[in-house]
C-alpha cells in the first residue's frame, strides 16, 4: 500500500530537500502533493529524476486527501494548518518550533527515541502531530545517545557554529551577495542578519531572552531534555558563521561514570547515524563543507577533558538541511510506516 504525502512549504530550501529525500529513499508514496502559498501555486518542482509536481495552494488543500504531511513553512503556518490536518486524520511531521514542547506532541529523532512515536495519535493521547527538533539539537542528541546509555551524561557544554541556510534561502542569498559585494568594494547592508555575515561570525541566533541567552540556546537545552533525558544539564552558545550548509558543534560532555576515550570512540563508531572520522593529523577530521549533502552525523576530535573527572570533548558536524530538517522528517515518516501508525 502506498501513502499520500503532502509537503507544506515545498518551494523553500527545506521543502525542496524534503521532496528530494523522499525520492532518494524511495518512500512508499502513491501521491505527493507539493503545497505552498497561493502566489506559488502552479509552479513546477522536480520529484526524483522523472516526476514533476505542480505546486498547489495550501489554503485550498483538503488534508483528508493526505495520510502524512511534512511541514516546513514556518511557525505561523504550522500553528494555523497543522491542527487542521491532524483533525482531518493526517499525521503531521512539523519542522517548526511551534509544538516541540507540548506534552501531547512527541519530539523525535528516530535514532534516539523512536518509541515516542506511539504517543502521536489521538487514540493514544496525541494530536496526530509529531515535532521535528531544532537542527542543532538533532545532530547533538544522535552523538550523545550512545554515550548517555553507557556512561550517563550529566552535563553538556556546547558551542555551535551554524550555517546561514538555517535561516532560510534569503539568508543564503545575503551571504552570497555580501561576499560578492565586498570583493568589488560595495557597502554591506545587513537585512536578514543583525550584522555583516560575510567574513564574520555573529554570536546571536533567534531572539534574546530575559536571562541573556537566545531562544536558539534555550531550545537546545529543553529539547535535549525532552528527547534524551530530563536530568541532563546543558548550556549552549550559538553562533552564525559564513557557511552555506552544515552546522558544526564543539561539545564538552561530563558523565556519571568514568569514560575511557577508546571505549567512547568505539561506541560512537557503532552508533546508528554516526560516522567517526578521527585521526590526529592534518585533514583527520570532517568539516561542514564535507558534511553537506550527506546524511550522517560526523564525529571528530574525540579526546578526554582533563578539567573534570569524567569528561569527553568532541567535534560534531552534519548537514542542517538534511539530518537537521528534511532527512529527520522523512525518517520519522518511515518510522510511522514501519510501525503501521495511522491518524485515522
Amino acid at each position: 500500500m502506498g501513502y499520500r504525502v503532502a509537503v507544506v512549504g515545498a518551494t523553500g530550501a527545506v521543502g525542496r530537500e524534503m521532496l528530494q529525500t523522499l525520492a532518494e529513499r524511495n518512500f512508499p508514496a502513491d501521491k505527493v502533493h507539493a503545497l505552498a502559498s497561493s502566489k506559488s501555486a502552479g509552479r513546477e518542482l522536480s520529484f526524483g529524476d522523472d516526476v514533476t509536481l505542480t505546486v498547489e495552494a495550501l489554503d485550498k488543500f483538503d488534508f483528508a486527501a493526505a495520510d502524512i504531511a511534512l511541514f516546513s513553512a514556518g511557525g505561523e503556518i504550522s500553528k494555523a494548518f497543522a491542527p487542521k490536518a491532524g483533525e482531518a486524520g493526517c499525521l503531521v511531521i512539523d519542522n517548526s518550533s511551534t509544538f516541540r514542547m507540548d506534552e501531547d506532541v512527541p519530539l523525535i529523532v528516530p535514532e534516539v527515541n523512536a518509541d515516542a512515536v506511539s504517543g502521536v495519535t489521538r487514540a493514544n493521547g496525541g494530536r496526530n502531530i509529531i515535532a521535528n527538533p531544532n537542527c542543532s539539537t538533532a545532530q547533538l542528541v544522535v552523538a550523545l545517545k550512545p554515550v548517555h546509555e553507557a556512561y550517563g551524561v550529566r552535563r553538556v557544554v556546547v558551542s555551535t557554529y551554524q550555517a546561514v541556510s538555517g535561516a532560510g534561502r534569503p539568508a543564503m542569498d545575503e551571504l552570497f551577495n555580501q561576499t560578492r559585494g565586498i570583493f568589488v568594494n560595495d557597502s554591506v547592508q545587513p537585512e536578514q542578519f543583525t550584522k555583516q555575515i560575510a567574513f564574520n561570525a555573529i554570536p546571536h541566533i533567534d531572539v534574546f531572552l530575559d536571562d541573556g541567552f537566545t531562544k536558539e540556546e534555550w531550545k537546545m537545552s529543553v529539547e535535549t531534555k525532552k528527547i534524551l533525558d530530563p536530568s541532563i544539564e546543558l548550556v549552549a552558545h550559538c553562533v552564525r558563521i559564513p557557511v552555506f550548509i552544515g552546522h558544526s558543534e564543539a561539545v564538552f560532555i561530563e558523565t556519571d561514570q568514568p569514560i575511557p576515550e577508546e571505549e567512547a570512540r568505539k561506541l560512537l563508531q557503532d552508533a546508528e547515524g554516526c560516522i567517526v572520522v578521527d585521526h590526529r593529523a592534518n585533514e583527520g577530521y570532517v568539516t561542514p563543507h564535507e558534511a553537506a549533502g550527506e546524511d550522517a552525523v560526523y564525529i571528530s576530535r574525540i579526546r578526554k577533558d582533563p578539567t573534570v573527572d569524567n569528561g569527553l570533548v568532541l567535534w560534531c558536524v552534519s548537514d542542517n538541511l538534511r539530518k537537521g530538517a528534511a532527512l529527520n522528517s522523512v525518517q520519522i515518516a518511515e518510522l510511522v510506516v514501519e510501525r503501521g501508525i495511522s491518524g485515522r
